[in-house]
């Protein structure tokens, strides 16, 4: 049961907030209603009575830290998971959702975090996978690309062709057309989990003014997200979940401080500031060198040096060539010319091997499929990269992989504290923390970050941003990617900004700002 602690705002929201065009219908059926959902799974209780109550042409946000059961909710919803005990209603309706199929028919709509997408098939394929237009047992292929080719210009992506192979998009690109198949359903409710991690400041504006599009026809969109500020902006009410629970509902999105939001979300006041650091002394030896790097068709000419105990952010719109420039100097892409140099030593190109030897490690921008092993328990996970300290002979020996495991679990606050569980049953935050954990017993030199807080909780990101300043004491060099540029700005003492693929921008992170950058990006994109 929910208990005293969970908190109800009035109905009728404060006149001039976003929610304020509900207040003449306080009372109206909501569109979805979610009674004493619970779901258990081995060893945890995901779901403990949640309630969560959506209206028609408003959007909900769902808050709380990873693990506080909201992904599990909407799978729920969606029909991906049947709860053991509670009700779904739609229009005050007890409803049966089976399955997603059921949920679509339904009106239900829902796009997750992890992206859905099937690389094989065309972008016009993928929006219509599942309820493709058929005429008389015929697919009809060309009304499906017309259509799809509308909702791409309709996300302000018209230059995404319906034609092209999934596969060769970039996670955005990926991301949009996750979003072009919620929008084909002809959905009441809208569920929207997380979607504007991978895009960058412009296409989060278009995938406002979407929601604002829907919201305005009366669709109802369940929007979940860390980014405390985009509550602000697009949110009407927000529902807080802890550890499987309802605490708070129907709190106003612009009328709720930060810090009770915060409260709410952890049982505690977290301070999540980027901490300050001392300055670099200029006569710090360089770590990293990269110098005249050039990838054909994405980099030109990059180059940039890193000293010890420096952090430095690459800024720069999506498809700018930041996270090419971090899989290039971590070997994953073969430059046609440029050198990286680790403490003055050159690195064999296109080597991941040889980068991790010369001390370069990299947390990717899509940690699930391109940094763990899923399916393998956290111990190996973490042990990846230092497979030859913990062998005996040509064997493995996995009483030394645990140990060592151990000692990061508990450095870092991982949970939970089990090195057995697989990494994929872990929230984002602390799948993000294996990857950091791999690096930290491997004591790599360079540490290369490619989005390290996207899909992390209030509570996680300051603990990361915790893990980098303490790096940078210690003297590594430390490269961000973010698509935050004010995060990029904070953790960083110096930024290099790039656009489509060039440097066209290097300086104090500390005498520039996030116009500037866009500024900067725009005036090198018309170069």
């Amino acid at each position: 049961m929910v208990t005293d602690d969970r908190h109800h705002a009035p109905s009728a929201p404060t006149p001039g907030t976003p929610g304020a065009r509900h207040a003449d219908a306080p009372d109206e059926t909501p569109v979805l209603q979610m009674r004493g959902i619970v779901k258990q799974f081995p060893g945890a209780r995901a779901l403990d009575g949640v309630d969560l109550d959506v209206r028609a042409g408003e959007v909900h946000c769902l808050l709380g830290q990873n693990g506080a059961g909201k992904s599990t909710l909407i799978k729920v919803l969606a029909g991906a998971h049947q709860p053991d005990e509670g009700q779904v209603l739609l229009d005050g309706t007890p409803v049966t959702i089976a399955h997603p199929v059921a949920g679509l028919r339904l009106g239900v709509a829902t796009m997750y975090q992890e992206l859905d997408v099937v690389d094989g098939l065309s972008v016009a394929e993928n929006v219509y996978l599942g309820h493709e237009l058929a005429s008389g047992g015929f697919t009809q292929r060309r009304a499906a690309t017309q259509r799809t080719r509308e909702l791409l210009r309709r996300l302000g992506h018209p230059d995404i062709s319906p034609h092209r192979e999934v596969g060769s998009l970039s996670a955005a690109g990926k991301q949009i057309v996750s979003m072009a198949r919620a929008l084909s359903h002809d959905a009441r409710v809208i569920v929207m989990d997380e979607p504007s991690a991978v895009l960058d400041s412009e296409e989060v504006a278009n995938l406002f003014r979407v929601v604002r599009e829907l919201t305005a026809q009366g669709v109802a969109v369940v929007y979940i997200s860390h980014r405390l500020e985009e509550i602000r902006q697009i949110g009407d009410r927000i529902t807080v979940l802890k550890d499987g629970r309802t605490v708070a509902t129907g709190l106003p999105a612009a009328g709720t401080p930060t810090a009770e939001l915060i409260r709410l979300m952890t049982g505690r006041t977290v301070e999540y500031a980027i901490p300050r650091r001392p300055p670099v002394a200029p006569d710090a030896p360089v770590v990293l060198s990269v110098e005249g790097l050039t990838v054909r068709g994405e980099l030109h000419d990059v180059s940039f040096d890193v000293r010890a105990g420096e952090v430095v952010g690459l800024a720069g719109l999506v498809g700018s060539g930041r996270s090419e420039v971090l899989e290039t100097v971590f070997g994953a892409r073969r430059p046609v010319a440029g050198t990286v140099r680790v403490d003055g030593t050159p690195v064999r190109p296109g080597s991941v091997g040889a980068a991790v030897r010369a001390g370069i490690g990299l947390c990717p921008e899509e940690r699930k499929s391109q940094g763990l092993l899923l399916d393998e328990p956290v111990y190996r996970n973490i042990t990846l990269s230092t497979f030859a300290r913990t062998a005996r002979g040509s064997l493995l020996d996995e009483a030394a992989e645990r140990r060592a495991a151990r000692e990061q679990i508990a450095a870092l606050d991982l949970r939970p504290a089990d090195p057995e569980r697989t990494a994929r049953t872990l929230s984002g935050g602390n799948q993000q923390k294996v990857l950091l954990a791999r690096w930290l017993v491997h004591g790599c030199r360079v540490l290369l970050l490619d989005e390290p807080t996207r899909g992390v909780d209030v509570g996680a990101r300051a603990e990361i941003y915790g893990i980098v300043a303490e790096l940078a004491a210690q003297g590594a060099a430390v490269v961000v990617v973010s698509s935050e540029i004010d995060e990029v700005l904070g953790l960083s003492d110096r930024v290099v900004v790039l656009s489509e693929g060039r440097v066209v921008h290097a300086g104090p992170a500390s005498q520039i700002d996030e116009h500037r950058v866009l500024d900067l990006v725009m005036e090198g994109s018309a170069a």
